[in-house]
């Protein structure tokens, strides 16, 4: 398998890969930039993709490198580079580090805000140039003020602790982070509005998004006190530029500190460069050698790791499933693809929804995984490139609705799936299993609400039909003449003299002819092969 590493990692990692048994790793640092027509060359039957900031994987670069591309790694935190739109239409997991640089990125954040609070800089270049200016550069202290983080993850809580042992009261701001969580960390939880009014010192920790860009604004840098310190080493546009130079140039915002930018590198003549109260460094949060260490390596590792089939860490387009959730949920996948091929392949008519019910030991699982095996499996004869990445957005583009419920009903199983697919003229059509004994092997136990006990795998000939005497016989008689052997076979029927299910599990697939021989008894409702 071909890995293309296009931006320059830690050679620990390109030698992590170069170690794997199978693994041809190809360099191809500055490629993107220097000779993109090259780069898509490259790109052509590689398995994995790993970039940095410098390449760009788009539409065209998945493209290229279908139908071969598994994954695409980011060593690093931000995926702009990256179009995730592409990679999930194209079943290519995208993953990122956002652990790697977690310090770093958090020491550089605080060593801004020491910076803004004592212009140590400008009072350096100052030295440099041969003067002793001690009384032009004041400073002030950061013990008792208020620290505001906006995105108390990874970065932002490290960040917060800094500010802790500093003596600052830390306000934050993030949706996502729990009153428990909060009064564990030492923080006070607030909107953003209120983190605006009250906070002398803010910074910001947060992906770049709809919902954050431009998010400190002119019309909220308004509400802030006088003299506030503005930093920003996550993601250029979060702080609008505009806004802040006014800010700066007012005098409302006494400093601010950028690592990152709306556009990088910003123009040589940008007015940034000129400001005085205003430390700029060029992207450097994760530019320490701890960080690239450890980006690099871990990237490497995530990137083996899905392509061994094993666990996927820190995807962005799909969830994430570790060694010990897949080691959990791994004997469910092959009987949730099965039971969703199988009701697909059931279904006569146009599908117009799907519902998936979880009984039993099941609900406790990781419930998006086994949806997404179960839809790979639905969709598998609708699409050649459906996965586990791209299942749920080629069903929501086809317009079927999936329900998804967890029933704390009692079956006559431990654990239960069920998967139902409602057809246009008002049938359904259903499938449900189970795993037993001690190698947890996967079971259909139901078709249709009949009970039945078939293992899915190979090919089955499903038939249903007027529960009457000699029609196995006639079955097995015809599929005997046509050289096929029956396997295994499960009977069921709804009430004596209705209608009666019948699974033969084949070791080949009758011919046509035989099939329409079946058919052609008059007590056959329905025959239909099936392929699991």
């Amino acid at each position: 398998m071909k890995i293309l590493v296009a931006d320059k990692i830690s050679s620990i990692g390109v030698d992590f890969l170069k170690q794997q048994e199978g693994f041809e790793v190809v360099e191809a640092y500055g490629t993107f930039k220097e000779d993109y027509s090259k780069f898509l060359e490259l790109a052509k039957g590689a398995a994995a993709i790993i970039v940095r900031s410098d390449s760009k994987v788009n539409r065209e670069v998945f493209e290229a490198a279908a139908p071969t591309l598994k994954a695409v790694g980011r060593a690093g935190v931000g995926v702009d580079n990256i179009d995730a739109e592409a990679a999930t239409d194209y079943g290519v997991v995208v993953m990122n580090t956002p652990g790697g640089n977690t310090i770093a990125t958090a020491e550089l954040t605080f060593t801004h805000m020491l910076c803004g609070a004592r212009p140590v800089a400008q009072a350096a270049q100052s030295m440099r140039e041969g003067r002793w200016d001690r009384k032009i550069y004041g400073g002030s202290e950061l013990f008792k003020k208020t620290l505001g983080v906006c995105g108390m993850g990874r970065i932002g809580a490290e960040v917060a602790k800094r500010a802790k042992a500093f003596g600052m009261t830390v306000l934050a701001y993030d949706p996502y982070l729990s009153a428990t969580k909060a009064e564990a960390m030492g923080v006070k939880q607030v909107e953003l509005d209120k983190l605006f009014r009250e906070s002398d010192y803010i910074t910001v920790h947060m992906p770049l998004t709809d919902a954050t860009r431009g998010m400190i604004n002119k019309d909220a840098i308004s509400t802030m006190k006088d003299g506030v310190r503005l930093f920003n080493c996550a993601r250029g546009g979060i702080i609008d530029e505009d806004a802040l130079l006014e800010g700066l140039e007012s005098g409302k915002v006494a400093a601010a500190g950028l690592d990152v930018y709306t556009s990088e590198p910003p123009a040589e003549d940008h007015p940034f460069r000129s400001q005085k109260n205003l430390n700029l460094t060029p992207h450097l949060g994760a530019s320490t050698e701890e960080a690239q260490e450890s980006v690099g390596l871990e990237i490497a590792e995530s990137v083996t790791s899905v392509l061994r089939g094993g666990g996927i860490r820190n995807a962005i387009n799909m969830p994430s499933l570790d060694e010990a959730t897949l080691k959990t949920v791994g004997p469910y996948l092959e009987l949730c693809s099965a039971l969703g091929s199988l009701v697909h392949q059931l279904a006569l008519e146009k599908v117009s929804k799907v519902k998936i019910t979880y009984s039993g030991k099941v609900v406790d699982l990781d419930a998006n995984s086994l949806t997404r095996g179960i839809l790979k499996g639905f969709l598998k004869d609708v699409s050649s490139n459906v996965n586990f990445v791209n299942a749920l957005v080629i069903m929501e583009r086809l317009g079927l609705p999936v329900d998804v419920l967890k029933s704390s009903e009692e079956t006559d199983y431990v654990e239960l799936i069920k998967v139902e697919a409602e057809c246009v003229n008002g049938e359904k059509v259903s499938a449900e299993g189970t795993l037993i004994g001690k190698g947890n092997t996967p079971r259909i136990v139901a078709i249709n609400g009949r009970e039945v006990e078939v293992e899915p795998h190979g090919c089955m000939l499903v038939i249903a039909n007027s529960d009457e005497l000699g029609i196995v016989g006639k079955i097995g008689n015809i599929i005997g003449k046509d050289g096929v052997n029956i396997a295994a076979m499960s009977l069921s029927r709804n009430e004596v003299g209705g209608i009666a299910l019948n699974i033969a599990c084949l070791d080949s697939e009758p011919s046509a002819q035989a099939i329409a021989e079946i058919k052609a008894i008059e007590a056959i409702k329905q025959a239909k092969i099936v392929h699991l």
